[in-house]
């Protein structure tokens, strides 16, 4: 996502120059539920004003400006953080990003492909079907547990082994989608098309993003902590 940084950046930083040095971060901030209207405040402040761990905040966002995995503190107070990054996600992409996406595709489909459009327009309702079955998977079986394991509730035979053998890659589907159109789809209205195509190559990275946070921070930071309580 965006231009990889050589520096990481801090609490110090102002919410406003981290969007002006990569607007990319934009969606992040959305996830999070951090509200506009910055001022001249800093991440720590924006943060801590809108209820969020900074710490958590920053991991995330460092993470993907810089495409380097950090060194991860494993505690359950960020695990459950990035379970609820990863939530709102959920609801992002389900509730705005797809349907803005399916809104934008409709617009730009040209009436001399009446007979290729809905077999477009489905490819793509079926691969949103298939994301919000992998989306119900973690809302039902992952994000339980981990919240659980922060009670100290758990009597679940679950276990972050489990997720990792059903947790596959979402966005490949989405770059099915993106190949046909750009290879095989002529229009009559490119602006219209080129714009679908530009929502879709955003969600892609993304939905990639997101996979990749699941993958690199929270699943290595859970399996920490079992180790780690199942030594106790």
């Amino acid at each position: 996502m965006g231009t990889r940084f050589s520096r990481a950046i801090s609490e110090q930083d102002t919410m406003v120059g981290l969007v002006n040095e990569d607007f990319n971060i934009l969606p992040i901030l959305s996830r999070f539920s951090i509200p506009l209207g910055f001022g001249s405040k800093t991440i720590g402040e924006v943060c801590d004003e809108a209820g969020i761990d900074t710490p958590t905040f920053l991991l995330i966002v460092n993470y993907i400006l810089s495409g380097q995995i950090p060194v991860i503190e494993n505690s359950l107070e960020k695990a459950i953080g990035i379970v609820e990054f990863l939530h709102n996600s959920h609801d992002y992409f389900m509730g705005y990003k797809f349907p803005h996406i399916r809104a934008n595709l409709l617009s730009a489909l040209d009436n001399s492909h009446s007979d290729i459009n809905p077999a477009i327009v489905k490819f793509f309702d079926v691969y949103v079907d298939h994301v919000k079955k992998h989306f119900d998977y973690e809302e039902q079986n992952v994000w339980p547990y981990i919240r659980d394991l922060r009670s100290g509730t758990s009597q679940s035979a679950y276990h972050i082994d489990i997720f990792i053998k059903h947790h596959e890659e979402i966005g490949e589907k989405l770059s099915d989608l993106k190949n046909i159109i750009l290879r095989y789809y002529s229009t009559s209205m490119p602006n219209k098309m080129y714009d679908a195509l530009v929502d879709i190559y955003n969600c892609e990275e993304d939905l990639n993003s997101h996979h990749d946070i699941e993958n690199h921070i929270l699943i290595p930071m859970v399996a920490a902590i079992e180790h780690r309580e199942n030594r106790q």
